[in-house]
């Protein structure tokens, strides 16, 4: 791990923003904003570098979010995009990216000791087509080992520190909270993504699988990694849509008239009560903007899909981490159980799984295409208290395994003041359509 400052942090801030007084503050800013002001002139990409080093000397010893961050590394992507010829559409915006992927400038460290200060000489295609873009890439975000997990998280909740963030994202999803970047990038392969949002109060997107390329990421499971990306607010979500050239679909300009599904899941029992009494409040809220909020049930197929990711989580994950356990024999014993195929999966029961997740897939398009969005808990409840466990992904997997879009809408809280997320779930490839209505329900929220 490596924190490099050139000189005094404090005292380089202090420099370069005497004479910006009237200026906006960038640290504060969402990348849409971010991206305004740096292409009108009243700020620049360096403007935007010295100001997130700034949050990042001023939270990152509680927060502890970042695995890898060079503040010259930083300025000087900052200097070229100033000098560049044209801006793209995300100049200035600073990104973290969680350190299981790729970066050319960065070590991709997986949180394991195999690989501490390893450089891949490449980056993964997400963080290119950001460079491509203008994107400041921040640095490298914590996450447990390979992404894969409880183990490994040092990062704390910016909410209560004394709490998790959430894996296996944990270090992305509180940067962006503690506005130490404006959007950062996860990945999910049971709740990675959704599940940190809803405990760090911001919003998060897993797209539909494979509709952003996961080329450079670290392999766990071929049918169910994700990448998945975190922004405070929707529009810069939107924006990253914008970049990742997603699919076209409705994109309603209220909640008035759209009927959403409010789903429990056949998983509901592990709710907490405070999740349960934010799906009722969520669904007051939207009723209150004149959404139709209807019950819905999923048929007795989806029962057993729960217990299809698991096995198919077992048998990708056998071969993803084979040739780690065979040349580093110290790693944690999950990983040894997985090579070693401890829960005995056997080829009729992969083949099963594998089968009952294409017919839940078809299944639940037809589900949905008779509602505009579908209603779901984020998390079972607010973010646990300790490092040791980042929290409950039993109401994530299903959405995962069926690989459709799903975002996380924040502005809910428990009786512990902690953060609640309800996600917002299309058919695949309507991602732009989740975003949306998600949008609208945290307004609908803040309004209530």
């Amino acid at each position: 791990m490596l924190f490099r400052w050139s000189r005094p942090v404090m005292q380089r801030h202090a420099m370069n923003f005497e004479h910006q007084i009237d200026r906006p503050n960038p640290q504060s800013m969402t990348a849409c904003a971010l991206v305004a002001e740096v292409a009108s002139g009243r700020i620049s990409a360096l403007d935007v570098a010295e100001a997130t080093i700034a949050a990042i000397a001023e939270s990152e010893p509680d927060v502890q979010a970042f695995a890898y961050f060079d503040a010259d590394l930083l300025r000087a992507q900052a200097v070229a995009v100033d000098a560049g010829e044209s801006l793209g559409k995300l100049a200035g915006v600073t990104v973290g990216v969680k350190d299981v992927i790729a970066t050319f400038d960065m070590p991709t460290s997986h949180n394991t000791k195999r690989y501490e200060g390893v450089m891949t000489g490449v980056d993964a295609a997400c963080v290119d087509t950001l460079r491509a873009a203008g994107a400041l890439i921040v640095g490298k975000t914590v996450t447990t080992e390979f992404a894969a997990g409880q183990r490994g998280g040092k990062t704390r909740n910016p909410h209560d520190l004394t709490r998790t963030p959430g894996g296996s994202s944990s270090g992305s999803a509180a940067a962006v909270a503690a506005g130490m970047c404006a959007v950062a990038l996860g990945t999910q392969t049971g709740g990675s993504t959704i599940r940190p949002a809803s405990f760090n109060g911001i919003f998060g997107w897993k797209p539909t699988w494979n509709a952003i390329s996961r080329e450079g990421l670290k392999v766990y499971s071929l049918t169910c990694d994700t990448l998945g990306l975190y922004a405070r607010e929707i529009g810069d979500l939107q924006l990253l849509a914008d970049v990742f050239d997603l699919d076209p679909s409705p994109e309603p300009q209220s909640l008035e008239g759209l009927r959403i599904a409010l789903c429990r899941t056949p998983v509901w029992e592990a709710t907490e009560p405070s999740m349960r009494d934010a799906m009722a409040r969520g669904a007051t809220y939207l009723r209150g903007q004149g959404a139709q909020v209807v019950e819905l049930e999923l048929p007795s197929i989806f029962n057993d899909l729960h217990a299809a990711h698991t096995i198919i989580l077992a048998r990708e994950g056998r071969s993803a981490f084979l040739n780690e356990v065979r040349r580093c024999p110290e790693l944690h014993d999950q990983f040894h159980d997985m090579v070693g195929n401890a829960r005995q999966i056997t080829p009729d029961q992969a083949r099963w799984a594998y089968a009952h997740a294409d017919s839940c897939r078809a299944a639940f398009d037809e589900i949905a295409q008779g509602f505009d969005a579908v209603m779901t808990p984020s998390a079972c409840g607010e973010a646990p208290v300790g490092l040791a466990f980042t929290g409950d992904a039993t109401m994530n997997s299903l959405w995962t395994l069926l690989q459709v879009p799903v975002v996380s809408a924040p502005g809910l809280t428990g009786p512990n003041g902690m953060p609640l997320g309800l996600s917002f779930v299309t058919r695949r490839y309507a991602d732009r359509t989740a975003l949306v209505i998600a949008g609208l329900a945290a307004q609908a929220i803040l309004e209530g």
